[in-house]
């Protein structure tokens, strides 16, 4: 009798992705509470007594990197929300089915991007 191709992952190998996912949750959480607190808690290195100039400098400066804290932590929660949803996936047993092909996508693929939706069969085709 000829072995069937597996057409989802079993309770165990799911469990080890959910724990896999669990990890890179709580490590994302920590990292978007360090950026956000950072956001809340800008340093304050007194420069009342240097010139106007250099403190409109530093002013846009401190603008900057408040935007990219900003971008950071939006793709940090946008990672977190895809770590979420991957999460549904396996209590559903859908995890690691390929949204386009309805195949599995590899193993090495979702310990590398546990949130991933696509084969690299169908990214690819996506150009």
């Amino acid at each position: 009798m000829e072995k069937a191709e597996k057409t989802r992952y079993s309770d165990s190998e799911l469990q080890e992705f959910k724990e896999l996912i669990l990890e890179k949750l709580r490590s994302s959480r920590e990292e978007l509470l360090s950026l956000t607190s950072s956001l809340s808690n800008p340093n304050s290195n007194g420069t009342e007594d240097t010139s106007g100039a250099y403190k409109t400098l530093e002013d846009g400066s401190a603008t900057l990197e408040k935007e990219q804290i900003n971008q950071l932590a939006a793709r940090q929660r946008k990672f977190i929300d895809n770590l979420e949803a991957a999460l549904v996936r396996i209590e559903n047993k859908t995890y690691g089915i390929c949204r386009e092909t309805g195949k599995l996508i590899q193993k090495e693929r979702l310990r590398a991007v546990p949130h991933a939706t696509l084969s690299m069969e169908a990214k690819l085709k996506q150009g």
